[in-house]
């Protein structure tokens, strides 16, 4: 018999579900598992034959450990495929390169972290714990591939499906899947000479991962040789809690020696490696390689020292002759891409270019030739998707419709009108079919965490992969009702330029209050803050607004997805542009009546930290107190590519170093700078921050500082993110609310 309920006990009910849906966000909350933002799957990717999806998805007694998962769509069940606890457990022995290379990809977890299907689509290969399984479909068992002490990174399954190659030992090794027979490519990979490997500023800031190329008929390998000689040797150090690791560490500071690249080719069968002509001028980048669709023409892109010229190189093999297939010039700096696609018909080739002003795409013949232009318009393509040659229709993301969100298009091969595929109010991430007949959409807004569905190319939803609903048992849905959309808006820049923000505000705002501000800032190239689309970063700028702060961003110009007229004022001179606009932001915020233009912080990490320090010592009048995260201080001190890239080399430019280091405005420091570091970061070295610390001191200027024994760039980890929003939370509090 069903209990009822009396009146009393309903009201009460009633209220007590009333107010959960409307609670607050707890900080402690923010990081906690599981995560607020839902479960939507990692690594989404189609089988060759498209007959399954397959994913990534942490465990539900450990969210950060990952096991391969699929979704057959003929049966529309889900089922996991390989458990990574069966194959391996407890904590992983990596090397220190795979640390670095997982840091720089921002991969913060273990088990099964990533993984390749083979062409036929039978199987899968994955790294786990410094060896190499590859799964077999058809027996559903993995096989480890290798057993040994060294550790094999970069593993890859040939094109036809004969090897898998890896590096180990700084060499390039091959084992016949067939026999089970292993052998050694290269043999001269030790001390500083690495072959297959991409060196630091590849991976860091050219978006390379990888140092070595399949040719398309398993006959052979192009490969990168690097030495790292002429690079200068530098003792980093990492300070963790119970001690001290020293690193002897070859890196590239701006201005200073890169490595010596060479570019080979081997053969399989008759490892002998014959290398390529790169050209007399050594001081160069190795920035992309690819083979056309046969195993006798191999392209490179070669990249100048100073980023302005890029050439796409073809080389005939065997004969070596090499060929200029076209240039690009900037007056400024190149951005690289990876939108080179050869065609099956093989004699023509898709390239993507913004000498327009915006990222568009162009149809090549083989030998060079311009046939057309694919797209164009005052927006940008983000990257090509999928090429339907039967079809004759190129799938693309971009952002014909709205800078703030990501969209997939087509566009004829022939010529004609870009046309959007993706719903509108959201921004998408897809991945595409190789049959380009349907894809997986990973959808969000600023409200709506990731939402996963695969759909034919016109639409239509054949399955909810991950509906990650804010409803019911979702870890969101307590806080659903208390969170705030924010309003999105446009400023003009000095230039005329047109500037996106976006401003979170309280949910009730009180009449005749004034409210503190906190400017969530980075400003810096290659990086975009305004859209409509989800970010667990969000939600510290959600718990802010439900704790009586006003939240503003705003995209200066230098900022992506706009096209290179906005990205490249701050060529020569950083951290004055950015500052420009962001100001321009403050005295918008000073029109509304119910913001207070005496209490406007701001706060940033690694290029933000290196702003909110800037903010606070060139534009005290403008913000009262700032957090920097992670700053870089002396661009000195940052590597070649990157810094380049924007400031020019220092012997060339000498001003706009000094002008864009934060040392000559440490005398106009007012005060209320919070600074905070990780004290075994990588990327942007703890020195940046001491020698600010250092400086501070000797000027006799007050700051506070919070270090974190062990942390890397990113500062992973719950203990740490809380810990550390809990410290900028009390200095807001103290700062601006006081």
């Amino acid at each position: 018999m069903k209990k009822l309920l009396t009146p009393a006990a309903l009201a009460t009910l009633l209220l007590s579900a009333t107010a959960y849906a409307n609670a607050t966000l707890p900080l402690e909350r923010l990081f906690a598992e599981p995560a607020l933002s839902g479960t939507a799957p990692r690594s989404l990717s189609f089988s060759p034959d498209g007959s399954r999806v397959t994913y990534l998805k942490g465990k539900e007694t450990d969210a950060n450990r990952l096991d391969l998962w699929q979704y057959q769509i003929k049966t529309g069940k889900h089922s996991l495929l390989v458990d990574s606890n069966q194959l391996f457990s407890g904590p992983e022995l990596l090397s220190d390169e795979e640390k670095a290379r997982r840091e720089r990809l921002r991969l913060f977890a273990s088990g099964i972290i990533s993984y390749s299907w083979s062409k036929d689509g039978n199987a899968l290969l994955f790294p786990l714990n410094g060896d190499l399984y590859y799964y077999d479909l058809a027996s559903q068992k993995a096989r480890k591939l290798t057993n040994t002490e060294a550790f094999e990174t970069d593993a890859q399954i040939s094109p036809k499906g004969r090897y898998v190659s890896f590096i180990r030992e700084q060499n390039i090794f091959v084992l016949d899947l067939k026999s089970g027979k292993e052998s050694q490519l290269t043999t001269d990979g030790k001390g500083l000479i690495k072959n297959g490997m991409a060196e630091f500023v590849a991976q860091e800031e050219m978006g390379r991962m990888t140092g070595y190329w399949w040719a398309p008929d398993d006959s052979k390998i192009a490969f990168s040789q690097i030495d790292e000689s002429p690079v200068a040797e530098a003792v980093r150090n990492e300070i963790y809690a119970d001690e001290i690791k020293l690193f002897n560490q070859r890196y590239p500071f701006t201005g200073t020696a890169n490595v010596k690249v060479k570019l080979g080719v081997v053969a399989i069968e008759q490892p002998q490696v014959q290398w390529l002509d790169l050209g007399k001028e050594q001081d160069i980048y190795l920035a992309r390689v690819n083979w056309s669709k046969t195993a006798s023409l191999l392209t490179y892109q070669w990249q100048s020292r100073d980023q302005q010229q890029l050439e796409l190189r073809s080389v005939e093999l065997p004969s070596g002759h090499t060929k200029v297939l076209l240039k690009e010039q900037s007056s400024t700096w190149l951005n690289l891409n990876d939108d080179l696609h050869f065609l099956k018909d093989k004699q023509h080739f898709v390239w993507a270019s913004e000498r327009d002003g915006y990222k568009h795409l162009y149809l090549y013949k083989l030998d060079g030739t311009l046939v057309r232009q694919l797209t164009r318009g005052d927006w940008v393509v983000n990257k090509i998707e999928a090429i339907n040659e039967t079809q004759g229709m190129i799938y693309f993301s971009g952002r014909k419709d709205t800078p703030l969100e990501s969209h997939l298009y087509s566009v004829p091969v022939k010529g004609g009108e870009a046309k959007r595929l993706t719903q509108a109010d959201f921004s998408h991430a897809v991945v595409m079919a190789e049959t380009g007949q349907s894809f997986i959409d990973s959808y969000s807004s600023v409200l709506q965490p990731t939402k996963v569905e695969l759909k034919t190319v016109d639409g239509k939803v054949l399955t909810v992969l991950e509906s990650n609903d804010v409803s019911g048992s979702h870890p969101l849905a307590p806080f659903k009702d208390a969170l705030v959309k924010p309003r999105f808006g446009t400023l003009t820049a000095k230039d005329g330029q047109t500037l996106h923000y976006r401003i979170f505000e309280p949910k009730q705002l009180k009449k005749g209050k004034k409210y503190p501000v906190v400017v969530g800032v980075y400003a810096g190239p290659g990086a975009q803050r305004v859209t409509n689309s989800w970010s667990a970063r969000d939600l510290y700028f959600q718990y802010l607004a439900q704790n009586g702060y006003v939240v503003f961003q705003l995209d200066n110009r230098g900022s992506e997805n706009r096209g290179k007229a906005f990205e490249d004022p701050i060529y020569k001179k950083l951290a004055d542009i950015e500052l420009v606009d962001q100001m321009t932001g403050v005295e918008y915020l000073r029109t509304l009546p119910y913001v207070d233009a005496t209490r406007i912080g701001i706060y940033g990490h690694s290029y933000g930290g290196y702003m909110a320090i800037m903010a606070m010592f060139k534009a005290g009048d403008y913000f009262k107190a700032g957090v920097a995260g992670a700053p870089v201080t002396d661009w000195a001190l940052y590597d070649t590519h990157y810094t380049e890239r924007y400031l020019g080399h220092p012997a060339s430019n000498k001003d706009g170093y000094e002008q864009s280091s934060v040392f000559p405005y440490v005398k106009d420091y007012q005060g209320n700078l919070l600074i905070y570091h990780g004290m075994a970061d990588d990327n942007v070295l703890f020195t940046h921050s001491t020698k600010l610390y250092s400086e501070l001191q000797q000027q006799g200027k007050l700051f506070e500082s919070m270090d974190y024994p062990g942390s890397k760039h990113s500062m992973f980890g719950q203990p740490v993110q809380t810990h550390l929003h809990k410290t900028i939370t009390a200095f807001f509090e103290r700062q601006l609310k006081q």
